[in-house]
């Protein structure tokens, strides 16, 4: 569900010289004590920049606040990579009048042209079946969020950028894009601000990627940074340790499926894992890994996967790791094999349902969300002769989390279905850092940065991750809620956010609460913002704020 008013009136306008005399500051508008929906205001030097502008997925466990600014005055956006997550809000920031720059690597922008297109024909479909259900009940007309016009109007926006080189982007602004290692394109961003004669580098991780995987290279790591907004999908968690030939372990549940008859269901992201997959796919046919069923077939089953495909395989050697470049200058696509076919039209996805011989099908959405996953869930998760194998994280409240953590039971197009398959999860194809990864990236800069915001994680992970952080490299780490604003000179804290939980809400009225509880939870909020600003106050003075606070409960608690 997109928050239709995070994209309203904002603020009135100011002019550039009013703006300029504003303090740095960074507000967090998404992923914040969540995974999804990454979208980060910075105001520094007159200028107000987003970092992402993502589209949330899965739960939804905190409600996000409204843009605090005039879509219009935004004057650009710095975009980490093209997944939905970080880039799907992007049309509907056009579409409410934004017409400024979005800086992305080329790759980047390439990916988002194909991948936001989807998005929208989803848009339009979602409000088409609305529509027809609201014109049988009498209902209102449903707007979808944007529309593929609405994409058309954002691609031209994108600036295309190389790796390591700076963009002086603004006076007294300059970004640099690093290599993050987790898709192709992926990026982290190094901002290097001026204001009033100081220097501050300011480093967005975006989604750090894990090591050694197939196509592009390993994260770059970064050598400096004063303020650090770092990702923590696996802080609180290691990745299991298993044997570096991911080819060989795939290889093995493909084995088992197909000598049991069973089809091997992959849900996949369509862009960047898909690739993956069939790039080890490949190495397994090369090698001969699968034995007895020779020229098994595997299935795409996505067409934003096939065109994202068309995509990794055409020219974008920039982006390769030395291996990949080594099997294309011998003249061999790392992406084509014998036995690959794709099913564009949803005619050939039915039929692959139909067709008793054992295959792979690589089919999204990649947490069993939406897409035409959930049809080839409904015809062979019941059978146990077939394997469903996951191959990336699964977010909190998904069905595939749900899977992943032992279902026996789910529903499908209303229909409940029992799980009789076998679940797997391929180890060590996480597109995610692990916490160790994330802090050995981390402790590469130095001198130390004096701030770290983490995010991106889920509710208790981003607590425990900057929790870790400090106890590491004694770092000065929190992790911020959703409008949570800082100033980033002298690291205090504006406002700590919402911390309200949408499932706990309580004194509702017409889904809603009341003038004065919602008073009494803007007053909450401002003594939980005081207790931030005292976290690194003397001890007397800690002391005889947590009596007064004690003593305000005992009051209300009798």
């Amino acid at each position: 569900e997109y928050n239709k008013n995070m994209f309203g009136s904002g603020m009135e306008s100011l002019s550039h010289d009013e703006r300029k005399g504003e303090s740095m500051k960074i507000k967090f508008l998404g992923a914040a004590h969540e995974v999804t929906g990454s979208c980060t205001l910075l105001e520094v030097n007159g200028k107000k920049i987003l970092v992402d502008c993502g589209m949330e997925q899965g739960a939804d466990i905190y409600e996000n606040c409204e843009l605090p600014v005039s879509v219009t005055d935004i004057d650009c956006v710095l975009l980490t990579h093209a997944h939905i997550d970080h880039s799907g809000k992007l049309p509907e920031l056009t579409k409410a009048g934004f017409r400024g720059n979005i800086f992305a690597t080329e790759a980047t922008a390439e990916l988002c042209r194909i991948m936001l297109l989807d998005s929208a024909h989803i848009q339009e479909s979602e409000a088409e079946w609305r529509n027809r259900k609201a014109k049988r009940s009498g209902g209102e007309k449903y707007e979808p969020p944007y529309t593929s016009d609405d994409v058309y109007k954002t691609i031209p926006l994108f600036v295309k950028c190389k790796y390591s080189t700076e963009y002086n982007i603004y006076e007294g602004v300059s970004a640099r894009f690093i290599d993050a290692g987790h898709l192709l394109g992926s990026s982290s961003i190094e901002l290097t601000v001026t204001e009033n004669g100081k220097t501050e580098t300011i480093l967005f991780s975006g989604d750090i990627g894990n090591v050694d995987k197939p196509l592009i290279r390993d994260p770059q790591k970064p050598t400096k940074a004063d303020i650090v907004i770092i990702e923590s999908t696996y802080g609180d968690r290691l990745h299991e340790k298993t044997q570096t030939d991911h080819a060989a372990e795939f290889a093995a549940v493909i084995q088992k499926t197909f000598d049991r008859g069973g089809n091997l269901i992959i849900p996949s992201f369509a862009v960047g894992r898909t690739q993956e997959l069939l790039y080890l796919i490949s190495q397994i046919k090369d090698r001969k890994l699968v034995r007895g069923h020779d020229g098994f077939p595997v299935w795409v089953d996505s067409p934003l996967a096939v065109e994202a495909t068309g995509i990794y395989a055409g020219g974008m050697d920039d982006y390769y790791d030395g291996d990949t470049l080594a099997l294309i200058k011998q003249g061999k696509n790392p992406l084509r094999f014998d036995g690959l076919n794709v099913s564009v039209t949803s005619e050939d996805s039915v039929r692959l349902n139909r067709d008793k011989t054992p295959k792979i099908i690589i089919s999204a959405s990649g947490m069993c969300e939406a897409g035409r996953i959930r049809h080839h869930l409904k015809h062979n998760i019941w059978r146990p002769e077939c394997t469903i194998l996951f191959v990336g994280y699964q977010a909190e409240g998904t069905l595939g989390r749900a899977l992943v953590e032992g279902a026996k039971k789910i529903k499908l197009f209303g229909e409940e279905v029992s799980v009789n398959a076998q679940i797997e999860v391929l180890a060590g194809t996480s597109g995610h850092a692990d916490r160790d990864m994330l802090l050995n990236w981390l402790g590469n800069i130095f001198p130390r940065p004096k701030k770290v915001f983490v995010n991106h994680g889920d509710d208790e992970v981003c607590d425990v991750f900057a929790q870790t952080i400090n106890e590491t490299f004694d770092i000065d780490a929190t992790a911020p809620y959703n409008g949570a604003e800082y100033d980033l000179v002298s690291g205090e804290c504006l406002y700590v956010g919402n911390r309200q939980k949408k499932e706990k809400k309580v004194g509702a009225e017409k889904g809603g609460v009341s003038a004065v509880y919602a008073r009494l939870l803007q007053a909450g909020r401002r003594i939980a913002a005081v207790i931030e600003k005292h976290r690194h106050a003397a001890n007397k003075d800690i002391a005889k704020l947590t009596d007064q606070i004690n003593d305000l409960c005992k009051k209300w608690e009798d």
